[in-house]
């Protein structure tokens, strides 16, 4: 999910869902950023427009208009007789969704880094339910990856949006191919994958289940709900993923070579190994939510292929302090994280490796980058994985080390507001923004700060 920084002229940017690979004989440059953030186009809904960085404005308070020297930032057309009544109704809808649901923070600047994130993903999700990476036209990350959505999905369901987060999981469910197994992106009109040559990404067999499995968790699921039925719909998508993730294992118990968030190449990864953990697990504990003796008896499968992968990440990983890879010397990774809540509960030796990647990671500007053989460009923080370790910090009580991180971010966004991909060794926001995985996380790292996140549970024995 990652676009090595470019050479060249346009755009030099290196992004988290998209993979180039730098030419090895010319230098990486700095990123620099070309979208500062989302506005709303007042009279169409839905309509996100990308702001270049260059431009200045201001957020109507709680809402997606921006207001720009001139007026109201909107698309260029010949008129627009009702634009004053459709910019006070789009002000309207976007207050009245944020009531719908809840802003999480504890400081006034921690709500307002939460208020546009959570407007920017009402953006970002279409109408189809398919979420938009980012916004920068041909730069490809104008797609919809699954990982990413699965934490968008999350997040809106906990901070009171389920009904757009069932939206995503439904989009997801559509694209899903037949052997359970998502491609690595697809384009937002649902009409299918991108085939750029990349391979199938097989994390996304983990994030899904997991997404499902929050979603339910705040649903009433009696005999005969709404609820009931909705998950009842979602369910063979969850069956899919669950059965290719426990397939992919191999003898050692590990699942086998596959892409993961890096998109850098193909390898077994602790990138790919712990979602397909947390996604065995969830697909475990929603089993007994079915009912029926088929999902039971498929819940008891999945449950078991969770304990021998859990084992196997704990030998292989485990003993070399939980690296990228199993081998000696691959160096720290920020997947370490997806070892801790809300996907586990951590031991003492994944809470002594986080704690060591975190400092390993670190670059001079205060942000975090991917890992220590991360091959983009040095000393430029990645928020993705800043996000990554506020929300293990969070969850796992280190609320001082958390707060840190979630100010780092906030104070690192663009001059409208929004989270950007990546902050430069000159500490300026850089590439695009918003970036819709990094909204996510930081809303869930923010919401663990007040404790109130769930975790997958380890599936008793049956």
């Amino acid at each position: 999910m990652r676009r090595m920084v470019a050479v060249g002229a346009a755009l030099a940017l290196a992004a988290v869902t998209v993979t180039a690979i730098t030419a090895a004989t010319k230098p990486l440059r700095q990123p620099e950023l070309t979208v500062a953030g989302l506005a709303q186009e007042p009279c169409q809904p839905q309509w996100a427009l990308p702001v270049p960085a260059r431009a200045s404005g201001q957020f109507e308070p709680d809402s997606s208009i921006l207001r720009v020297a001139g007026g109201v930032y909107a698309a260029p057309r010949q008129a627009a007789p009702a634009e004053s009544a459709c910019v006070t109704a789009t002000e309207r809808a976007d207050r009245n969704w944020l009531d719908t649901g809840r802003v999480p923070g504890a400081t006034a600047t921690q709500r307002s880094m939460a208020t546009r994130a959570l407007l920017d993903l009402n953006l970002a999700v279409r109408p189809d339910g398919a979420v938009q990476a980012a916004w920068l036209p041909g730069s490809g990350y104008e797609y919809a990856w699954p990982r990413d959505s699965s934490w968008v999905a999350v997040a809106l369901t906990d901070t009171g949006h389920p009904a757009m987060a069932y939206r995503i999981l439904r989009f997801l469910q559509r694209m899903q191919g037949r052997n359970g197994i998502w491609a690595a992106r697809y384009a937002p009109d649902g009409s299918g994958p991108v085939r750029d040559g990349r391979p199938a990404e097989l994390d996304a067999d983990g994030w899904v289940p997991w997404a499902v499995w929050s979603w339910t968790v705040g649903q009433p699921l009696t005999p005969g709900s709404q609820s009931r039925r909705e998950l009842a719909l979602l369910w063979p998508m969850v069956v899919r993923a669950a059965d290719a993730d426990a397939g992919s294992l191999t003898s050692d118990g590990l699942p086998g070579p596959a892409m993961d968030y890096w998109e850098d190449s193909v390898q077994i990864t602790l990138g790919t190994a712990a979602p397909l953990l947390a996604g065995l697990r969830a697909a475990a504990d929603l089993a007994p939510d079915v009912g029926g003796a088929t999902a039971a008896s498929d819940g008891r499968r999945w449950a078991a292929a969770a304990a021998r992968l859990a084992r196997a990440i704990a030998t292989m990983f485990g003993r070399n302090g939980y690296q990228r890879t199993p081998s000696a010397g691959s160096g720290a990774d920020a997947a370490i994280t997806f070892l801790g809540p809300p996907f586990a509960l951590p031991g003492a030796a994944v809470l002594q490796a986080a704690r060591s990647a975190q400092r390993a990671l670190t670059v001079p500007n205060g942000g975090l980058r991917p890992g220590t053989n991360w091959p983009g460009t040095p000393d430029v923080a990645w928020t993705p994985e800043t996000a990554f370790f506020a929300l293990f910090d969070a969850a796992t009580g280190q609320h001082r080390q958390a707060a840190a991180l979630l100010a780092w971010l906030a104070a690192h966004r663009t001059k409208l507001g929004s989270l950007p991909e990546q902050v430069n060794s000159a500490g300026q926001p850089a590439s695009v923004a918003p970036l819709a995985w990094t909204d996510a996380v930081t809303l869930l790292a923010l919401l663990a700060q007040a404790g109130s996140l769930p975790t997958v549970p380890v599936p008793p024995p049956r």
